[in-house]
Formats: structure tokens, sequence, C-alpha cells
């Protein structure tokens, strides 16, 4: 199945779903549409294991699911017994936040490089209105996680690399199975892990609550994330942070406010780099009704990018890997680059929506061939392939697999490690269960 009929069947099953959930709903029995096994932890106040977000060198975020309105904390320290441990709750410096689906806590003030051990809990809040509060309970998880912290002086250069998941389960079960095998340092989710999502139940269902075995996979494992092109699409993707968080105002520059998810994350000897291409149409197409300013976006990004790679840690990095979801750079000359103004549409392209962001290209491209970017890993295309450097750019461009379980759009795992000096991409097959493709880049 290609992207677009992929796309197309998940969208129809996806809204026959919430069709019937209205039908249960009007006559009075939504408590049979619940799966027994949400009628089993009702309650639970903790609804999912912790998710790792979004860290960096001094910082990490970790997301939690709640079955009622709660406010919720994290326990973190440097001991496994967590007997040094510090209490961090969710929510800003004036207020904590009281939420009934997603806690978010953001941990500041971490070291570099340094392992940490931590627990999620949550009180239960009882909220009439602002004289009639009252805790009702607590919570907490009895297991004890732990990560560790960016850094340059860390000893394991590894990442690895998932996208276009599409809450495609047949094949996110073996995706994450394969990376708890490789056990990486972090992972880079590079976009396209929703459809088009329209409440905060699918984004929990997404991240936090997936119907499959392996529901702590991000608890021990800390998770960068580069928006595709359908992680805005959506009333709930217009606010994602609100499941998957931005960094804290504090750890952006005043300029940078609004690019939360834009990373430049040094992994001992790997420097990592973040982009979001963002939409794969223009602003300008009547689809869109004029409620996107992805031109804008980009601009702020390349202002971003430029400082972003001037950072010492990231500067003197032995390797540059950048990722981002729409591909930079495409040699066939029918497919759509993505600035076919007004509507994207015209004769001599196969589509109306980018095979490939041009505009991103001209503006990034030069950037990252400057500061001797070795690899950019993209996806978009549901088809595994590797763009060698040439004239118009000096990395390497590797894109990944596509969500079917099929020889032609097998979803891939990327591993990459810094081995003998040397960084080695092993492309993982998740289909056929062998190795795809090996890559080896030398110091920049």
């Amino acid at each position: 199945m290609d992207r677009r009929e992929f796309l197309k069947s998940t969208a129809a099953v996806a809204v026959a779903a919430a069709g019937a959930e209205d039908l249960l709903k009007a006559a009075g029995r939504a408590e049979a549409a619940l799966p027994d096994e949400v009628k089993a932890e009702e309650g639970k106040l903790l609804a999912s294991a912790p998710m790792l977000q979004n860290f960096a060198e001094t910082s990490i975020g970790v997301a939690f699911s709640v079955n009622a309105l709660a406010n919720g904390y994290v326990l973190i320290g440097e001991k496994p017994d967590l007997s040094d441990a510090r209490k961090v709750l969710c929510g800003g410096y004036r207020l904590c936040d009281i939420e009934d689906r997603v806690i978010q806590v953001r941990v500041t003030g971490l070291k570099p490089a340094t392992r940490y051990y931590y627990r999620i809990g949550a009180d239960r809040i009882h909220y009439g209105h602002g004289y009639d509060m009252k805790v009702l309970g607590n919570e907490e998880d009895p297991r004890v996680y732990s990560f560790i912290t960016a850094g340059k002086r860390l000893k394991d250069s590894s990442f690895c690399v998932i996208n276009d998941t599409h809450a495609h389960w047949e094949s996110i079960s073996p995706v994450l199975d394969k990376i708890a095998a490789v056990a990486p340092s972090c992972v880079v989710w590079n976009g396209d892990a929703s459809n088009s999502e329209e409440s905060v139940e699918n984004q929990v269902r997404l991240f936090l609550e997936q119907p499959i075995e392996r529901r702590d996979y991000a608890s021990g494992t800390p998770y960068l994330f580069c928006p595709g092109n359908h992680d805005s699409r959506g009333r709930a993707n217009r606010h994602l942070e609100k499941v998957w968080m931005y960094r804290q105002p504090e750890e952006r520059d005043v300029r940078d406010w609004d690019l939360g998810r834009n990373f430049a994350v040094r992994m001992g000897d790997i420097a990592l780099i973040g982009l979001d291409t963002a939409e794969d149409k223009l602003d300008t197409n009547p689809l869109f009704a004029g409620i996107f300013k992805s031109a804008e976006y980009r601009e702020a990004q390349t202002a971003w990018l430029k400082d972003a790679l001037k950072r010492p840690e990231i500067a003197k990095a032995p390797f540059l890997v950048a990722f981002c979801h729409i591909p930079l750079f495409d040699d066939d000359p029918t497919h759509n680059p993505g600035d076919v103004a007004p509507a994207d549409k015209d004769p001599q392209y196969s589509s109306d929506f980018a095979f490939w962001q041009r505009t991103c290209s001209r503006m990034w491209g030069p950037l990252l061939d400057k500061a001797g970017c070795q690899l950019l890993i993209t996806a978009h295309m549901h088809h595994y392939r590797v763009d060698a450097p040439g004239p118009q750019h000096r990395w390497t461009q590797v894109v990944g697999g596509g969500p079917e379980m099929s020889e032609n759009g097998f979803p891939t795992v990327m591993e990459g490690r810094v081995e003998g000096g040397k960084l080695r991409l092993t492309v993982h097959n998740i289909f056929s269960g062998k190795v795809q493709e090996v890559l080896i880049f030398n110091r920049r």
C-alpha cells in the first residue's frame, strides 16, 4: 500500500470509529464502549508508565497519564533508593498544574552525562472552586526508573530513529522491541506519529497508553521529537504540547520561545540537530483555510539553526547528525518540491503534496554543509532509501521506511553508534528481521 492510500484507509477507519463512539454515547451506553482493561483500572489514579520527553544536558521532561484530576510529581535523585531525592511538581513557578488526563513535569538543574533515578506519583484532587480544594488521596508508581542525561562526556554515543508510525500498532510493537534490544542513549521520533488527531484522548493513546505489551517503552530511554506534517493536523494536534511537552521558557532564548521542539543535543561524540519541516503543503493552499503559518516557522528555525551550530559543544563534536521529517533532497524532477504556489498543483509534478522540501533545503542545507554535517535522516515517503552526497549537498540523506509490514514499505529502526572512531548507522528492517544496510561515516 502506498503512502497516500495508507493514509486514506487509516482516516476512514478513524472516522468510522468516531461515529460508532458517538452512537453509543447517544444511546446512553458509553460504558459498553470502554475496553475491559480501562474498566478494571477505573479506581487507579496513575494510568500509564512515565515517558521521558525532550531531554537535554541539564533537563528532562517526564509525562504520564492519570484517570482523575490530579497534581503530579517526580521524585528524582542520583541514588537508586531515592534517599537523596527531591520532589518536582508539575507546572511552572507560580502554580502547580491540576490535570485530569496528562501530567507533565519538567525537571531542570540536572548534571550532564549523569544517571538519575526517579519515581512518579500524583495526589488526587477535589476541586469545587477557588476555596473548595482538597487532596483525596495519593498514588505512587512502586517502580523506580532511571535514565542518563545528555552531554559530551557520555560514554555511549548512540541513538535510534523511528518514523511514520501512524498509530500502526502491528509494526509499532516490534519497532519498540528492537529499540529495547539495541538500548540506545536516546530515540528520535522523526515525525508522523499521528494521522489527524481531534482529541487529547487520541494523543494519550499514541504516546502514553499504547495498546501494546511494552507500556514502559520510554521510561528509561529519553525521546526527542521532530514533528511531521500529520502531527499538526487535527484540532488536538494544533496543541500537541499538551501531551508532548516543550522545554521550559528559561531553557530557550527569548527569540526562540515558540521553538520548543527544536533541539541541539550533544550525545558523547555526536551532536544531534532537530528541525521541523512543518506542512507538506503551502500555507496558501485553500485546503488549509488560512490557519497555517509554516513559512514564518521555517524562517524562525533558520535563525535558531545558525546559532545552534555555533554552540561549542555542537561545533566541536566529531559527528553532526541532523533530523527532519520531510526530505531536503530528491533527484526525481516529477516529485513536488513543496513550493508550488498558490495551491501545490502543477502538471509537471506527479502529486499535490511535497515529496521533498525545497524551501527548507535552500535555508538549512547550506548551513548544514558549512557546519560539516555528515548525515541527514528524514522520513515522510514510507520507503527506505539513501541519497549520497553530490553537487547540491555534502551530507548523506537517509530516508526512513513506512508503517506497513511489507517488503516495500517496511518499518525501519536506524541505529547510530560510534565505534572505533567512526559513526556506524545500522538500518534494521523490522519486516524481515534483518539488517537492511550499514553506513559508515568518518569524523568531520
